[in-house]
């Protein structure tokens, strides 16, 4: 999560851009019922008619300060509503005073307001989940190549980049290649364009794979005077011989996600899950699923860790699930939260929605 303070507002006031679930679900922990949140949202606005009924309507897009009257994450994590009265807004049509749902996203910037000045403890949950290392993974061969952004355990994919080369790769002439520049070039200012709406994330690593050689001609490319991408921060990853969308979800599924990604959240909710399937495997009782055996794991301050995906929502109360994850919290077991962008998302929601690494055995 991007944190930054608002001026003006003397400690009172933070402007942040969720990146991730488990930032959407630091936001539902932090924002209370009478803080004021700015953001941009739509709203159906409907012109009355002379001697007749209003017209149906027409959404625009408007932003608004709204004064929080409930937060919920409703049965997703990777979207936040947020309901109040709005108190502001840059539209005159739409009247202050009335009532307001406001959608948060991943990657949608808000800010929010407290009538005092934020504890310690709340700015130490924002900050320790904007801890997070971003990861732009790229799966190309001569004729496609796929990009998308890893932020947490969120992923973004960019709609396939088509070389039109031709299927004959036995041609290695530059004649026979014509496009393959323009290609390279293509990539690359995609790349940048998801660099430069990450605020200019320098920091961020960029993996490349595939089959063939097109992926360490890009590597070279990229470090090329024209771009100059830091070699550190490039990645040629072997093993994953798949390209486009199809080579991203393959390479999300293999080892080589661990290896190449091993600081990232969603190489250790990997692995956690891993280790919970070999614990099932072996007979072992070190773990937990579902919402009745993590909650008595968590009464007893038993788990180490502990994954959960929007599935919980759907069969358990949202305050329910946030009293045991924030009791997890408070004696040191990590959470962490999953959307449905990724394999791994889906693989918490067929496990009950929610998983744990314990401590010790407890049966």
């Amino acid at each position: 999560m991007i944190v930054r303070e608002a001026k003006g507002f003397s400690g009172r006031a933070y402007i942040v851009i969720p990146r991730d679930a488990d930032d959407l679900f630091t936001l539902r922990r932090t924002i209370e019922n009478g803080d004021f949140v700015v953001g941009d949202t739509t709203r159906v606005i409907k012109h009355l008619k002379q001697y007749g009924r209003p017209e149906r309507g027409e959404r625009v897009k408007v932003r608004v300060s709204l004064k929080v009257e409930n937060t919920a994450l409703y049965d997703a994590v990777d979207r936040l509503r947020i309901t109040g009265i709005i108190t502001n807004t840059d539209n005159e049509l739409v009247s202050s005073g009335s009532h307001h749902s406001m959608t948060v996203r991943i990657d949608d910037t808000i800010m929010i307001e407290k009538e005092r000045k934020w504890h310690n403890a709340e700015l130490t949950i924002l900050t320790r989940s904007g801890n997070t290392e971003d990861f732009i993974l790229v799966a190309i061969d001569t004729q496609e190549a796929s990009v998308a952004k890893v932020s947490g355990t969120h992923i973004k994919l960019i709609p396939n980049i088509y070389s039109g080369q031709s299927g004959k790769r036995y041609q290695s002439s530059r004649k026979s290649n014509p496009n393959i520049e323009s290609f390279f070039e293509d990539v690359a200012k995609t790349i940048q364009s998801i660099m430069n709406n990450d605020g200019g994330n320098d920091a961020c690593r960029t993996i490349i794979f595939g089959p063939g050689e097109a992926k360490r001609k890009l590597h070279n490319f990229l470090g090329t005077e024209k771009y100059r991408f830091e070699k550190e921060k490039l990645t040629i990853v072997d093993g994953v011989d798949v390209a486009g969308e199809d080579g991203i979800y393959v390479f999300l599924r293999s080892s080589a996600l661990k290896e190449a990604m091993s600081s990232s959240k969603l190489a250790a909710v990997s692995s956690i899950l891993d280790e919970v399937l070999k614990l099932v495997h072996n007979g072992e009782l070190k773990y937990a699923m579902g919402m009745e055996e993590v909650t008595y794991a968590a009464s007893i301050k038993n788990i180490e860790c502990v994954v959960f995906s929007d599935a919980i929502f759907k069969t358990s109360d949202e305050d329910a699930v946030l009293k045991v994850l924030n009791s997890i919290e408070s004696y040191g077991g990590k959470i962490y939260a999953v959307d449905s962008s990724t394999d791994i998302g889906l693989r918490v929601s067929s496990l009950g929605g929610i998983v744990a690494l314990l401590r010790y055995s407890m049966r």
